[in-house]
């Protein structure tokens, strides 16, 4: 074989290292090194020296070690057989990843198993040439982009996969959500490959994330983008799950001629659920859904309105339509009492106002100190309990008749439209003949 004269780089624009093909050198060979590369003399499997750019004539004056490696004569033209290795040193920005295979990861909000593919870029520079030679090159002829790429497939996929799941679980962010946070995982996971990438000589520019996929044609993902959607829904409309259900139950409930509240179910639909229905297909709902829901009869509230039992997580009354929230916000403002003789702040434990003596007279329903004998709450507007002039019994203000004995307990004047108690024959407001 010919002794070569000139040594250059022959290899592909993909090549981050190429051995030059020919062995046979000698001490006058011309060896040409481009810009953004570097060049590596072995001789016996040792790295004698780097070669930066430009022209180098292999000469023992250039190489010191070379003669005692060779055995050269001082200036003397002698052939010897060598390796040349070119390093490509230029940022390689283009290098595809991906994940061959989903990765399983728990959704940490949904709860659900979803396979998940990951790909990207990432870009690189060979820093170290000697190291990078020795550590992962070793005896092969060429080292492309595609064998860096095989060879860190199992670093990249084990980071993504553990970059990933750490974050989705210490950040609680739903798999559907990743893709909002791709730039931060990027700079997540450059941050756990780039030591390892350090230590064959390799400098890691960046490492992008482009997309986190999920395969459409799994069931788990279907199923639950399926939920997600209907949540959607449900969210525009108006409406929670439960309510959803109940209307459900109550449409079959009708629907089943052998029911025996099927033509009361009826009713109700046809005149509109969500509107206000009546007193009557009120009360109809009320039972009906009492004996469906046997379960909650223990968890009841008191409507402050009408006093009417509703669910205690509802928070409008079905009789009235009264907004519970509104009274319950109004008794938490009220927190301040005062004496209704002397105006003396005063504790809602206490028995006597602690400056005038006066009793502590509380209102049942906000607490307010009401006056001997009121028998409306000046605070919030209740009206007390009256008793029943023929039996006694404690009966509601706005009832009319007793409920025990059937008294007649207040009438209303057509005229003047004043409540008059008792049985008198004239309205002691306008002197209207009482019927």
């Amino acid at each position: 074989m010919a002794i070569v004269d000139v040594v250059k780089y022959n290899g592909g624009p993909d090549v981050l290292a190429w051995k030059y093909p020919s062995e046979e050198l000698g001490t006058w060979t011309q060896l040409i090194v481009n810009e953004s590369q570097e060049a590596i003399l072995f001789k016996g499997g040792k790295a004698l020296d780097v070669f930066e750019s430009g022209r180098h004539t292999l000469s023992t004056a250039n190489i010191p070690v070379l003669n005692k490696i060779v055995n050269l004569p001082f200036g003397g033209r002698s052939p010897f057989t060598a390796e040349v290795w070119y390093i490509n040193k230029l940022f390689s920005l283009d290098i595809k990843w991906g994940t061959a295979t989903p990765i399983q990861i728990q959704d940490p909000k949904y709860g659900v198993f979803v396979p998940i593919r990951s790909n990207g870029m990432f870009g690189v520079q060979i820093e170290d040439s000697k190291k990078f030679l020795v550590k992962l090159v070793g005896t092969m002829g060429s080292f492309d982009k595609n064998t860096l790429v095989k060879y860190f497939r199992g670093l990249y996929i084990t980071k993504a996969k553990d970059a990933i799941s750490s974050y989705v679980i210490n950040k609680k962010i739903s798999i559907l959500e990743i893709n909002a946070y791709i730039d931060e995982l990027s700079s997540f996971m450059k941050e756990r490959i780039e030591p390892v990438m350090e230590e064959y000589g390799i400098r890691l520019l960046n490492f992008y994330v482009n997309d986190i996929s999920l395969p459409e044609d799994d069931p788990a993902v279907s199923k639950l983008k399926e939920a997600l959607a209907k949540r959607a829904e449900m969210n525009i409309i108006g409406y929670s799950y439960q309510q959803e259900r109940s209307f459900n139950t109550l449409e079959g409930a009708a629907k089943n001629p052998g029911s025996s509240s099927s033509q009361i179910m009826g009713a109700g639909l046809g005149l509109g659920m969500g509107v206000g229905l009546g007193g009557t297909v009120g009360n109809a709902f009320g039972s009906i859904s009492g004996e469906i829901n046997t379960s909650n009869k223990s968890a009841m509230k008191k409507c402050p309105n009408c006093h009417d039992e509703i669910d205690a997580d509802k928070r409008f009354c079905g009789i009235c339509g009264f907004d519970t929230s509104q009274k319950e916000e109004k008794k938490e403002e009220k927190k301040r009492l005062t004496c209704s003789n002397c105006g003396c702040d005063i504790n809602e434990n206490v028995k006597f106002c602690p400056e005038c003596g006066n009793k502590y007279n509380p209102c049942p329903e906000c607490g307010y100190d009401m006056e001997e004998g009121a028998t409306k709450c000046a605070g919030c507007g209740y009206e007390l309990p009256k008793k029943c002039p023929k039996c006694g019994n404690n009966v509601p203000a706005n009832v009319k008749f007793c409920p025990e004995c059937g008294e007649m307990l207040a009438a209303r004047c057509t005229k003047c439209n004043a409540i008059v108690e008792g049985n008198p024959k004239f309205c002691p407001e306008c002197g209207e003949k009482l019927q």
